[in-house]
Formats: C-alpha cells, structure tokens, sequence
C-alpha cells in the first residue's frame, strides 16, 4: 500500500493493486472536462487488457432475443450519443470520516471524482434491439472482465445491476470514447457502461454481458458491497440484507483551491472548487473563512445537467489559522451535514459534509 502523498504521474496513488488514485485537487479543478490522464481511477482487481477486434458484448435474459455484437457492430448499428456527466466513486471523501473513526476502503480526498464528455451508445436502444421490454419491476445486470479476489469470497468477475427505470434513461450509454479519445485500459477500454448520477460501482468498466432479469445482480459488488448502513454497525455485525444499496449519490462540495496546511499572505484569497448534485441543480454555494461562524456565497460558474458547478469566492483574510469551510444547496433546498460524524459508517461511503480545509496566513 502506497502513502496518500506517494505520486505517480499527474495522480496520488492510494495502492499498486489493485490500483487506485486521485488527482492533486488543484489539477481536477483546473479544466471543467477532466483529461483522461487527471480522471481518478478506481479498480477493484486487475485491469484487463482487453482486444477491441475481439471483444464481444453479449445481450441476453429476459429479451426476445440475444445479442453478441461486436464492437464495430455495436459502434456502426446504433446511433452514437454524447453525455457530458460527473462520474463518482461512492468513497469519494472517505478521508474525512477518519477523522471520526475508522473506516475500511482507500483513504480518498476529495479527487474520487471527475466530468468528462463520454461518447457512446444509448443502453435503452441496445436493449430495444434486444427486445427487452421497460418493465419497472425489472433489473439490467452487467458482467465484466475484471477479476476481483477477496478473503472469504475467492476469485469472481466484477458485476453489479441498476434498475430497469435508470437502464432505459437517455443520459445512461454504453461507452467507448472519453473526451474524444478511445477509454484508456484503466476507464475501461474498449467498452464500459456510463450511468449519470449514480454511484460509480454502476458504471462497470471492460463490460462484456447485459442481462434483464427480475432481480438484482446476485454478485458481490451489488449484495454484499457499497450499500448504506447505520453508524452502529461494524464489519463483524454487518447484514448485508439490511443495508440500502447505493445508487444516487447526495450534494457534495469541496475546496480544491488553496491545498490543506498551505500557507497564505494576508488579504484577499481565492477560493476555488466545485459542487455536485444528483439530477438537480445547484443553485448555491456557501464560503466561509471563520470555520463556519459567518458564510459569504461564492460565484456558480456554470454547470451542465449531469455535470458539476465549479464555483470561485474572495475571503479578506488576516493573519492568523484559518478554517475554509464549503456547503452548497441544490433546488430542493437540501444542503449538506456540517460534519462527518453525522454520516459515519464503517465503510466509509458517502461522505458529504461540509469541506473544511485549514490554512495559515503569515
């Protein structure tokens, strides 16, 4: 296992394998379409290299009929779509609930995120073609070629399932290009699926198997993993039966500029950063300098559906320690807690509280 501040590349690596980073905040926040090579990676086994002259997508269960489409199949019979969307690792943050207690799972800042313009296929046309129906009762399982092993469960590919209702949702492809560039092998290439909103572990890369089924998706991923649970649980006391899984992702907002613990001339600084919110609108942002005592708002610079707001604020700030904290607002009114401990678990999923970043002005 890798230091947090270990580097490779443009990204800070949180472990070799399997292998998993985050970019430096100042660079995510740098470009509102994140390059490939500053897009967090997220790997749960090995990362396939796969052939895209010989990949096969298979279509099958409760269809009319099976597909086994290649993929100059898949790219040539289905109209092409772009969705520019924000794709999120349900641990993004996790970092600030250590600051609770512990948590399993890869210590993320706030980097387990990115936006980029993801070019593919509609899911909902390959399913037509299939002859699915859109059942609301109904599941779409995926199946990958990623092999994932764990203490207690051996060796199994990497699957995970989202409902019927979400699978047929124009914003949901089945991609094979980022940014107008082929996946690398680390997003997924040649074929992954991108379902805006959700949490990333629904977006299986190197995926190879569609499935219509009337249940959930029996793998480990979906039954036994990235599920909500109450604070009191632990690893010893889990029932994965009883936890919510996973799906849409809360409001969330970090500092990305200045880092934590950097040092400050007095006077105005800028405050720099983004804001998330799953299928609504972020309509505010909350800056403070005194740790959350008084608040300003800061400046909304634009957002896209599915996409984030990058926002930008001025603090006159004196010499002395200073606590940057961040909140937004979306248009429902909801807002984020104002700490970790509120949304504590023992995996440490969705941490959203408010940022705090300190610094010091000399």
């Amino acid at each position: 296992m890798l230091n947090i501040f270990e580097s490779k590349g443009n990204l800070i690596v949180h472990s070799k394998e399997p292998y998993n980073a985050e970019p430096p905040l100042d660079r995510l926040r740098s470009a509102f379409i994140t390059a490939q090579a500053d897009f967090y990676v997220r790997s749960h086994g090995n990362i396939p290299q796969l052939d895209a002259d010989e990949h096969r997508l298979v279509v099958d269960g409760l269809v009319e009929r099976s597909l086994n489409l290649s993929m100059t199949e898949l790219r040539t019979c289905f109209p092409h779509r772009t969705v520019t969307a924000v794709m999120q690792c349900a641990g993004n943050r996790r970092a600030d609930m250590l600051q609770v207690a512990e948590v399993s799972g890869d210590p993320w800042a706030p980097g387990a995120i990115g936006n980029a313009e993801w070019t593919g296929v509609a899911l909902s046309d390959v399913l037509q073609a299939a002859g699915a129906t859109d059942n609301a009762d109904l599941h779409v399982a995926f199946a990958s070629c990623d092999e994932i092993e764990m203490e207690g469960e051996g060796r199994f590919l990497y699957g995970a399932s989202i409902p019927m209702a979400k699978a047929v949702s124009p914003e949901v492809i089945l991609a094979f290009a980022m940014n107008g560039e082929d996946l690398a092998p680390a997003h997924g290439f040649p074929l992954r699926v991108v379902v805006p909103g959700f949490a990333g572990v629904r977006s299986p890369k190197w995926l190879s198997r569609i499935t219509v089924q009337a249940q959930p998706s029996d793998n480990h991923m979906q039954q036994r993993d990235y599920k909500m649970l109450p604070s009191n649980v632990t690893a010893d006391t889990v029932d994965w039966t009883k936890g919510v899984t996973i799906n849409d992702m809360p409001i969330n907002a970090a500092i990305c500029e200045p880092s934590p613990h950097a040092t400050l001339k007095p006077g105005l600084t800028t405050i720099r950063g983004y804001a998330v919110a799953t299928a609504r609108e972020i309509v505010r942002v909350d800056i403070s300098g005194d740790g959350g005592r008084t608040w300003s708002l800061a400046e909304l610079e634009g957002s896209s559906p599915w996409s984030w707001t990058f926002w930008h604020a001025s603090l006159d700030l004196s010499k002395g320690e200073h606590e940057l904290v961040v909140r937004a607002w979306d248009s429902a009114g909801q807002t984020q807690p104002a700490a970790p401990d509120d949304t504590w678990n023992f995996k440490g999923y969705l941490s959203a509280a408010w940022h705090r970043v300190r610094v010091s002005v000399v």
